[in-house]
C-alpha cells in the first residue's frame, strides 16, 4: 500500500513538473491571447471611431515656473479626462516635483475632445522647463506636431523660453503663443506681446491670453489646437514602424516603453524586433495614458502610447531612446529613424553613505532611482576617509540636487555628497586625449610638465535674460567668473539678453544662485555646451600633517587656488579635534602651499611642581617636553572622524 502511495506521489510530482514546464513555455502566448481578446471599454470604442485626420499631438514648452503643469490640469478637466477640483498638477508624479513646483520628467496624457460634433484624440506632453532637463524636451518634440509656447505675462520672455523656441522651430513644429497668469496685478500683456513679436517674429494677434489657475479663457485653447496643429501622417499598407520616445521601470512589468506609432499598428501578442539591438520581444500589453496607464486592444498609426513585453524587458539599458521597432520579418523593409544622442554628464559628484553599514541599502536605492533616470552616470569609487561609495554624473546642478532629494525622500537614504566637479580634457604629447572626471585622477604638476601638451576645461555659452537696471551687476558677475562676452541685445526698452562664454567649473559653483541674488530673482539663465578651451588648471588638495586627504580634492583655475585654499583650511580646522601633538592643515595647489592653519596640541604643565628660581631645571624640562612632542608627531596619526568630513562637505 505504501509503495502504491509513493508511486502515486511521484507520478503527481512528475505531472506537476511537466505541467509547470508546459505553462512556462506557453504561458506568455496565453497571456498575450487573453489580452488581445479583452472587452473594449467605452473610451476605447470612441478612439476606434476616430480617424488619423482627427489626431493632434502637441506639447507645452516654457521657462520653469510659468504654469505648464497647471495648464495641463485645466485641459484635462475641460476634456473630462479628470474630475474638476481633484488633485493639483496631476502630471507631476514625483514627490520632489510637487515639493519644488517644477517638472523633472516629461509626462504624457491622451484626451478625447468633441469639437463641432466630432471626436478628436489629443495627445499632450508636459515637458520640464529647466535647462538641465533639455534632453527630455528635445525627445518630446519627436512625437509632436505642434507646441504651445507658454509665457508668463508677469515675467515676460525668459532665457529658457528663447531656447525652447529655437528647439521647436528646428523641429518644424506649429507654434501657438500662449500668455499665462494675466489675472496677476503685475501682468503686462502689451509688453509680453511686444517681446514675442520682436524676439520670435510671431504675430501677437494670434496669441491666447489666459489664466491657467482660474481657468480664464482656457476653453479657447482647445479649438485653436484642433485648427492649427497638423494631424500626423502615415503610409498606407506600410509595415509597423514605431519610435521609442521614453521609458520607465516597473517592478512587476519590467521596462515600459513610451512609443509613437508612425506606420501600421501594434497589439498584444505581436512579435517585435529592435533595429538597434536586434532583440526580439512579444508584446504583453499596449495602452494610452488616460491619465494613468489604460490598456487598449491596439495602438494605431499617429497615436502615442505605452507598451511592455511579456516576458518583460529587464534592463533599462536595452530600451535605447530613439530606437525603431517593427514586426519580426519586416526589419529589412523599415528604415531606422535617426537616433537621439544620449545626454552627456556635465557635473560629477562623489557620494558616500554616512555609515558604511548602510552601503547595500544605498546601492539598492541608487539603482532604483537610476532605473527611471537614464541620464545619471554611476561608477564605483572608494575613499580612505569616507570608505566605499560612487561617482555620479549629472546633467547639471539642479539634476544633482533633485537626485539627492529623491534618495532622501523616496528611500530614506543618509548620504554624503561632495562638491560638484566637471570633466577636464588632457592632451598628451603623443596626441592622445583623455577625459578626467575624478579630481583625484588629475595628474600631478611634474607629470604635466613632462608628458602633457595641453590641459583644457569645458566651456558653456550662457544666455541671460534680465531687466536693464541690473545689467551692470550681471556683467560684473560674469567677468568675475572668467566670462567672455559674446553679445548684448536690447529686445525691448527695458529687457536685455546677454550672451557670455563661461567656464562650466564656475557655473556649478552656485553661479545661478549668485545671479538670482544680484538681480533680485528677475534674471533667467539658459546654457549650452561650447566645447573645451585651454586653461591654466591646477589641482587643489588638503593636506593634514603632509598627508593628502583624498575626500577633499578639486580641480580649479590657478587664479582661484589661494582664495579657495584659505577658505578650506579655515573651515576644516573647525571640525578637526585637537591631538597630543601639533596638527598642520595645508591647502596645496600643485607643489605650492597656498594656505595653512595650525591646531595647537594639548599641553601638560611640566613646571607645575618646580620652584620658580630653578632656571636650569626649568629649561631642561621644557627641552625634554619639546623633544617628546617631536617624536610623538613623527609617529602619531591624526584621527579625523567621518562627522568632520560630513560637516566640512555640508553646503
Amino acid at each position: 500500500m505504501r509503495r502504491c502511495l509513493l508511486f502515486s506521489a511521484r507520478n503527481a510530482l512528475s505531472l506537476s513538473r511537466s505541467s509547470s514546464r508546459h505553462s512556462l513555455q506557453y504561458g506568455f502566448h496565453t497571456t498575450a491571447r487573453r489580452l488581445a481578446k479583452r472587452v473594449p471599454s467605452e473610451v476605447e470604442k470612441r478612439i476606434a471611431d476616430i480617424p488619423i485626420e482627427r489626431f493632434r499631438n502637441f506639447c507645452i514648452v516654457a521657462h520653469v515656473d510659468h504654469g505648464k503643469s497647471t495648464l495641463s490640469d485645466r485641459l484635462l478637466e475641460l476634456t473630462g479626462t479628470i474630475e474638476k477640483g481633484g488633485n493639483k498638477q496631476i502630471l507631476d508624479r514625483l514627490d520632489v516635483e510637487r515639493e519644488r513646483g517644477i517638472t523633472v520628467k516629461a509626462q504624457t496624457c491622451s484626451m478625447i475632445y468633441n469639437y463641432k460634433g466630432e471626436d478628436y484624440l489629443l495627445h499632450l506632453v508636459d515637458t520640464p522647463g529647466h535647462v538641465d532637463f533639455r534632453a527630455e524636451v528635445s525627445r518630446s518634440y519627436a512625437s509632436c506636431g505642434g507646441a504651445l509656447l507658454l509665457v508668463d505675462a508677469s515675467q515676460g520672455v525668459q532665457a529658457q523660453t528663447v531656447a525652447n523656441f529655437y528647439l521647436a522651430f528646428a523641429q518644424n513644429l506649429e507654434l501657438i503663443p500662449v500668455l499665462n497668469k494675466i489675472d496677476l496685478p503685475s501682468a503686462d500683456k502689451e509688453r509680453t506681446l511686444t517681446q514675442l513679436r520682436d524676439t520670435f517674429e510671431i504675430d501677437p494677434t494670434n496669441s491666447i491670453c489666459l489664466s491657467a489657475k482660474t481657468g480664464l479663457n482656457v476653453e479657447q485653447l482647445l479649438p485653436t489646437i484642433v485648427e492649427q496643429v497638423p494631424a500626423p501622417t502615415t503610409s498606407d499598407g506600410a509595415p509597423l514602424k514605431l519610435l521609442l520616445v521614453d521609458s520607465w521601470y516597473d517592478n512587476y512589468k519590467g521596462v515600459i516603453l513610451l512609443v509613437r506609432i508612425f506606420d501600421g499598428s501594434v497589439r498584444a501578442g505581436d512579435r517585435l524586433i529592435s533595429l538597434a539591438t536586434q532583440n526580439e520581444y512579444i508584446v504583453g500589453e499596449v495602452g494610452i495614458q488616460y491619465p494613468l496607464e489604460t490598456p487598449q486592444t491596439v495602438l494605431r498609426a499617429g497615436q502615442v502610447g505605452y507598451m511592455y513585453f511579456n516576458p518583460g524587458m529587464k534592463r533599462s539599458k536595452d530600451a535605447k531612446i530613439g530606437d525603431t521597432y517593427t514586426t519580426v520579418g519586416n526589419a529589412k523593409k523599415v528604415q531606422m529613424f535617426p537616433g537621439f544622442e544620449e545626454p552627456q554628464s556635465m557635473v560629477f559628484v562623489a557620494a558616500f553613505p554616512t555609515d558604511q553599514g548602510d552601503y547595500t541599502h544605498l546601492e539598492d536605492s541608487i539603482n532604483q532611482v537610476t532605473l527611471n533616470d537614464r541620464s545619471v552616470l554611476v561608477m564605483k569609487e572608494s575613499s580612505e576617509a569616507l570608505g566605499a561609495g560612487w561617482r555620479l554624473g549629472f546633467l547639471g546642478t539642479l539634476h544633482c540636487s533633485v537626485f539627492e532629494d529623491r534618495l532622501r525622500q523616496e528611500h530614506g537614504a543618509s548620504i554624503i555628497i561632495t562638491p560638484p566637479s566637471v570633466p577636464f580634457k588632457i592632451i598628451r604629447r603623443d596626441g592622445t586625449e583623455e577625459i578626467i572626471r575624478n579630481p583625484n585622477d588629475f595628474p600631478e604638476t611634474s607629470f604635466i610638465h613632462q608628458h602633457i601638451a595641453d590641459v583644457q576645461e569645458p566651456i558653456i555659452t550662457a544666455t541671460i535674460a534680465l531687466p536693464e537696471e541690473y545689467l551692470g551687476k550681471v556683467i560684473e558677475l560674469c567677468e568675475a567668473n572668467r566670462g567672455i562676452q559674446e553679445s548684448l541685445t536690447f529686445f525691448t526698452a527695458t529687457q536685455v539678453i546677454l550672451k557670455y562664454e563661461v567656464p562650466l567649473e564656475r557655473l556649478v559653483d552656485d553661479f545661478f544662485g549668485k545671479l538670482k541674488s544680484a538681480t533680485k530673482g528677475y534674471a533667467s539663465l539658459d546654457y549650452e555646451d561650447a566645447g573645451y578651451r585651454s586653461s591654466n588648471i591646477t589641482k587643489l588638495q588638503l593636506h593634514v600633517n603632509k598627508v593628502s586627504v583624498d575626500a577633499v580634492a578639486r580641480v580649479i583655475h590657478a587664479s582661484q587656488a589661494e582664495f579657495m585654499g584659505k577658505q578650506w583650511v579655515k573651515k576644516f580646522k573647525e571640525h578637526v579635534d585637537r591631538q597630543m601633538f601639533e596638527v598642520v592643515i595645508q591647502a596645496v595647489a600643485g607643489k605650492k602651499v597656498v594656505a595653512r592653519e595650525t591646531i595647537k596640541p594639548f599641553r601638560k604643565d611640566v613646571l607645575q611642581k618646580l620652584h620658580a628660581a630653578d632656571i636650569s631645571r626649568r629649561r631642561k624640562l621644557l627641552e625634554k617636553q619639546k623633544e617628546g612632542r617631536k617624536k610623538l608627531r613623527a609617529v602619531g596619526n591624526v584621527t579625523i572622524e567621518s562627522s568632520a568630513f560630513q560637516k566640512f562637505l555640508a553646503k
